[in-house]
């Protein structure tokens, strides 16, 4: 991954969607808000897009369908806390996404094989968010 993109994910805004309004923004290298802390508890977390395999844009039907996919994938676990959330840079790019509660590094690893993806964000209860790249 070149060092522009690798900057893109590290300056953007990764937004979860609160149920009471408004969203929690989760930032790289920075513990997880205050808001999402009792959702995360001490369980491992991950953010997810399935948008624009290999960070390349594709249209809008094509990510819908790919996050229509994604979606089932993650409640087919029936295990997992799932949240609407969205990507947003500091360009104006933006990406549905979703951040799932209780999901291991290696299911985010799958998923990160099976979408097409060159990274994204994970942790553990209130500790910093992290950026797998692949």
């Amino acid at each position: 991954m070149d060092e522009a993109l690798l900057k893109a994910y590290r300056h953007s805004a990764y937004r979860v969607r609160l149920g009471s309004g408004g969203a929690a923004v989760i930032r790289i290298g920075e513990p997880l808000p205050v808001v999402l802390r009792t959702v995360a508890g001490d369980r491992d977390w991950g953010f997810f897009t399935a948008w624009n395999p290999g960070s390349r844009l594709q249209p809008p039907a094509v990510n819908r369908k790919a996050e229509r996919r994604l979606l089932a994938d993650l409640r087919a676990d029936g295990s997992l806390d799932i949240h609407p959330a969205l990507g947003k840079g500091v360009d104006g790019w933006r990406e549905p996404s979703f951040w799932v509660v209780g999901i291991s590094a290696d299911a985010l690893e799958r998923l990160g094989n099976r979408y097409g993806q060159n990274a994204w964000l994970f942790g553990h209860g209130a500790g910093a968010a992290g950026l797998q790249v692949r």
